[in-house]
């Protein structure tokens, strides 16, 4: 199986690294990119630096390494980053996973499906200029280890808030006629999230699974989202 694992906010595609080597160590290929204005890129932020810039990290990833039957998996902020990559390369792509993450339809930004009290919380986080969000504790995100804890601060950066203001532009109806599945956090689960895990869960058009880890999965259980990812991505699994 071939898996292109997207990152959410503040992150970058290290934060897969327990993930991706379990993976690999199973056979499977997998490419951990990291958008504009993050990780080791946080020196190209640019104003500009929006939504459509992380969906073309993403497709441009794909494109280069010519990929194919790619299992497209988005965690958080990634969720609309692998809608955005669906609705333009829907012939390269196998499945779309949703790790915990915001699903929005056409026209919603990251930031409008979140609660009045969640949006109010990001907007006080943002810069002097008006590019960034500040990094949020790593207890935000369910990690409790203080190792874990630390390991997240030293690579956490803030994220672009043009990323998370913009709406999804889409000519497609989401996931453009692919597989999703939904993969929901419980413990414990991650608060900003309730109501769009309320929204998706029950729905005949997405396979529902949930993981008894915190938001950062990959960080705190990395061998049983590894399995469940494999699980997933497994011919007619629901």
């Amino acid at each position: 199986m071939r898996f292109v694992l997207v990152h959410g906010a503040w992150h970058g595609g290290w934060c897969w690294r327990h993930v991706a080597v379990r993976l690999r160590a199973a056979g499977h290929e997998v490419f951990t990119p990291t958008m504009t204005g993050l990780g080791e890129r946080a020196h190209l932020l640019r104003a500009d630096t929006g939504l459509s810039t992380c969906i073309d990290d993403v497709s441009a990833l794909i494109l280069n390494e010519e990929l194919d039957e790619v299992v497209l998996v988005g965690h958080s902020f990634g969720g609309p980053v692998i809608s955005g990559v669906a609705d333009r390369m829907p012939e390269r792509l196998r499945q779309l996973i949703y790790l915990d993450a915001i699903v929005v339809v056409h026209g919603q930004s990251a930031l409008s499906v979140f609660s009045a009290e969640v949006q109010r919380e990001r907007r006080r986080t943002i810069d002097a200029e008006g590019l960034q969000m500040a990094i949020p504790d790593p207890a935000k995100f369910g990690v409790s280890d203080p190792a874990q804890a630390d390991w997240l601060r030293r690579r956490l950066t803030p994220h672009p808030l043009k990323a998370y203001t913009d709406p999804l532009q889409l000519s497609h109806p989401l996931a453009n006629g692919l597989r999703k599945t939904y993969i929901a956090v419980t413990d414990p689960w991650y608060p900003p999230l309730a109501d769009i895990r309320a929204t998706i869960h029950g729905q005949p058009d997405w396979e529902w699974r949930e993981l008894a880890a915190g938001h950062d999965a990959m960080v705190t259980a990395p061998a049983a989202l590894a399995q469940l990812l494999a699980e997933c991505a497994g011919p007619g699994s629901n």
